[in-house]
């Protein structure tokens, strides 16, 4: 018997991507326009550098980030292919707010601005 969630299981290789540590919320972060590598450190307390690097490449291979590098800067944004993940991203906002964050006023504070959730 074939197994169900095999290679050409489009749930299980879209959780391949979204289902690693850490890039939900830099998928997230990014659904806001463009952040440098330091802004993304300063939204993800708790992630080592090393590990949003091997992240940020290993998005950046899958065609969902795009790093775009000049002179001693390099900003990193979604593709084509990152945004079409934003509605999942979404569904996952909701889900968190109507079954794990009892706060519905929860924001996050990106690039030094708060911004509220949508609704």
């Amino acid at each position: 018997m074939r197994s169900v969630h095999d290679e050409e299981c489009s749930v299980a290789c879209t959780a391949e991507i979204i289902g690693s540590k850490w890039t939900a919320i830099i998928v997230h972060d990014l659904s806001e326009g463009p952040r440098r590598f330091s802004e993304l450190e300063r939204s993800c307390p708790g992630i080592s550098p090393r590990t949003l690097s091997e992240r940020l490449r290993v998005l950046e291979h899958d065609g969902i980030v795009e790093k775009h590098a000049a002179a001693r800067r390099a900003e990193y944004e979604l593709t084509e292919k990152g945004t079409a993940l934003l509605p999942v991203i979404e569904e996952m906002r909701r889900f968190g707010h109507s079954w794990l964050v009892a706060d519905e006023a929860h924001t996050h504070a990106h690039g030094g601005k708060t911004v509220a959730p949508a609704a």
